[in-house]
C-alpha cells in the first residue's frame, strides 16, 4: 500500500536536515532539464506563467539561477521542506525514526519539478506547480513531461508491496499526472466533508489538513491494509459508509 500526497507552495527553508537519513530524487536529471527551461525566463515571464506576484517571481528567478544539483547547503528533505496546510497536519518533525523509515517505503509526494519524491529525498527550494503550462522537451506542459515517468514509477513501487493499492491523498491538479489507462492497481481516494446546513460539503482548508493528518495516521500506525483506514477518527472525522463508494471513501464530521 502506497500513499500519495501533493507538495506545497509554502516552504520551510530554515533548518536544513531534521533526520540523519536521506536519499536522492529518482528524476533529478529530469528536474535539471526543467530548470534549464525555467532559467530562460525573465522574472516578468515567470510571474505571467505562474500567475504569481513580482516578489515571488523574483525570488524564484533567483532560485533557478542558483540551481546546482551539487549545492548541498540549499537542499532539504522533501517531507521537511514542504510547509503547506497538509504538511501542518502531517507534522513531520514529530515523526520518529521508525515512522520515517515506514514513510520512505510507503509515502510518495508528487512534484511539478521532480515528478515524484520519497519523503527523505534531498531537494532544493523551488516553485513549479504541476498545472503550469511550461513548454519543455516532453511537450506543451508538465503533464506531458511527467505522465509516463510518474505512472511507471508508481506501478513499479506498488508492485513491490503486498497490498497493491494506492491511497490517493493528492489534489486533483497533481493526481491528473497519473495515466489511469496505464496504472495497474486499485486506487482509493479518501474525501473529507463538513456538515453545513444539513448537507456535507468539502471545505478546502479543512480537507488539506485532514489529508496530512490521515497521512500521519498511516505512518504512525504502520498501516498496510486499506481497511484499517476506516478507523481514522482524528479531528472528529468518522468514516461514512452511506456516502462512500469502492473508489471514494468519505469521512464526515
Amino acid at each position: 500500500m502506497v500513499t500519495l500526497l501533493s507538495p506545497a507552495k509554502k516552504l520551510d527553508e530554515r533548518n536544513k536536515i531534521h533526520f540523519e537519513e536521506n536519499s536522492q530524487p529518482v528524476f533529478r536529471n529530469e528536474a535539471s532539464q526543467l530548470i534549464k527551461e525555467l532559467q530562460k525566463l525573465t522574472p516578468a515571464e515567470i510571474s505571467s506563467l505562474m500567475n504569481i506576484s513580482d516578489d515571488l517571481a523574483n525570488k524564484n528567478f533567483e532560485r533557478y539561477a542558483l540551481w546546482n544539483t551539487k549545492n548541498e547547503e540549499r537542499k532539504k528533505q522533501a517531507i521537511f521542506l514542504y510547509n503547506g496546510q497538509a504538511y501542518l497536519g502531517l507534522n513531520a518533525k514529530s515523526l520518529n525514526k521508525e515512522d520515517l523509515a515506514f514513510a520512505q517505503d510507503h509515502l510518495r509526494i508528487l512534484s511539478g519539478l521532480y515528478g515524484i519524491l520519497r519523503p527523505l529525498d534531498l531537494i532544493q527550494p523551488h516553485r513549479l506547480e504541476m498545472g503550469t503550462k511550461l513548454e519543455n522537451p516532453g511537450g506543451k506542459d508538465l503533464y506531458q513531461f511527467w505522465k509516463e515517468k510518474v505512472t511507471l514509477n508508481l506501478n513499479e513501487t506498488i508492485d513491490n508491496h503486498n497490498q497493491k493499492v494506492l491511497i490517493n491523498l493528492a489534489s486533483n491538479e497533481y493526481f491528473k499526472v497519473i495515466d489511469k489507462k496505464q496504472f495497474n492497481f486499485n486506487i482509493i481516494t479518501p474525501a473529507f466533508k463538513e456538515k453545513k446546513g444539513g448537507k456535507y460539503q468539502t471545505v478546502a482548508v479543512y480537507a488539506k489538513t485532514a489529508r496530512g493528518k490521515m497521512t500521519r495516521y498511516i505512518m504512525k500506525h504502520k498501516i498496510n491494509d486499506p481497511e484499517m483506514l476506516k478507523g481514522f477518527d482524528e479531528d472528529n472525522y468518522l468514516f461514512n459508509p452511506n456516502l462512500s463508494t469502492d473508489k471514494e471513501w468519505v469521512f464526515t464530521r
